[in-house]
């Protein structure tokens, strides 16, 4: 230590002591403890850490045990594999035909005659269903063991709500009237109404390139559109009472089918039809019961269709509108809506069975009750 600092030191010490200085030297243990000199270094951050904590014990090393010994890793998520559950159809061959009213149906007489032709045993009911009973109706249908079920106006637009799938043409048509129940009870949906509309034209009048009027923007209109897009028309105009309710079923065909002319025209204002090659009726005006005395328009304006055209009228009862019979006065070839009833009929059956009967029975058999 210092000299100086080192009398300093003993100075104060004997006055503490209450002795001279002289007295503290003459004695032995006065010097202090000598301090070590502070020593400063810079430690790394791993030597402070290697300091401050002890080394944790070394890990043995990681031996993969086969899964054949304990199974999968319990990390992994074990995903049981799915077996489909097989449900057995033990239902009866029941079918029915649902909409309000139903009075002049002749679809049960159709579909027997039908399924006798294929000789399969099915009954096949007439119930009348309003659309504020089509919920309860539907439960009905599922909890009683049918299979299958039509379905006619007003219910055809309804009925794809409560449906677990829909063909192409029920999707296109943006309607439905047959519904097959599989055994799970989830519905799947079809519009028979554009087969049968297609097939009831006979093989020998072609329409590629031609010009289709339509009378009418309901839901057989839709239908018949949706068919005749299939048989290659270069256009297609629609006569309506009413044009602002057909703005969206225009808008909706020239989307979906963009390479057909489609136009809409007031029916009362129709003066000519000679550019027309087929004139399609899909009003009630002719049906029985509902003007059935009555054409939807005049015999002057039918006249003015080319020697070549046919008219299709979708009315089947009765047998022959008042259009038919004028239009056959006219020479010109002509098309039944019995003929489009017993085709949907057939493709309704085909979808329900798998198998096709023989329309010609199920036509007689329309005949027979008409």
């Amino acid at each position: 230590m210092n000299p100086e600092l080192m009398e300093r030191f003993l100075a104060k010490k004997a006055k503490k002591l209450g002795i001279t200085v002289e007295e503290l030297k003459a004695q032995n243990n006065t010097s202090p403890v000598a301090e070590p000199e502070p020593q400063y270094f810079q430690q790394t951050i791993q030597q402070q850490i290697e300091q401050t904590y002890e080394p944790l014990p070394a890990q043995p090393e990681r031996v993969e045990v086969p899964s054949y010994v304990f199974g999968p890793a319990k990390s992994e998520e074990v995903k049981p594999v799915e077996t489909p559950v097989e449900i057995k159809d033990t239902r009866e061959n029941k079918f029915a035909l649902i909409g309000y009213p139903l009075g002049h149906s002749l679809s049960k007489v159709i579909h027997e005659a039908g399924f006798k032709s294929l000789g399969i045993e099915a009954s096949y009911d007439i119930l009348e269903t309003p659309p504020d009973e089509l919920v309860d109706r539907i439960k009905f249908l599922k909890t009683n063991g049918y299979k299958g079920f039509n379905v006619t106006i007003p219910l055809k637009l309804p009925i794809s709500l409560f449906v677990n799938e829909v063909d192409s043409y029920a999707d296109l048509a943006r309607a439905v009237n047959t519904v097959y129940i599989e055994a799970d009870k989830s519905l799947k949906a079809y519009n028979t109404d554009v087969i049968g509309f297609k097939r009831a034209i006979p093989s020998d009048i072609d329409l590629r390139g031609k010009k289709v009027a339509i009378l009418g923007t309901g839901g057989a209109a839709h239908a018949a559109c949706v068919a005749l897009t299939e048989c290659g028309v270069k256009e297609i105009a629609f006569f309506t009472r009413n044009i602002p309710n057909s703005i969206d079923l225009m808008n909706y065909v020239r989307r979906k089918f963009p390479s057909i002319d489609f136009n809409v025209y007031q029916i009362e204002n129709i003066k000519s039809l000679d550019e027309f090659s087929l004139l399609v009726n899909t009003t009630p005006i002719g049906m029985l019961g509902k003007a059935g005395d009555m054409s939807p328009i005049d015999m002057r304006t039918l006249e003015t269709l080319k020697s070549d055209a046919v008219v299709y009228d979708v009315i089947y009862n009765p047998k022959k509108t008042v259009l038919i019979k004028d239009a056959q006065k006219l020479g010109l070839k002509t098309i039944t809506g019995l003929d489009m009833l017993i085709f949907q009929a057939v493709a309704a059956q085909e979808k329900w069975t798998g198998h096709i009967p023989d329309w010609k029975d199920m036509k007689i058999a329309a005949l027979e009750e008409l």
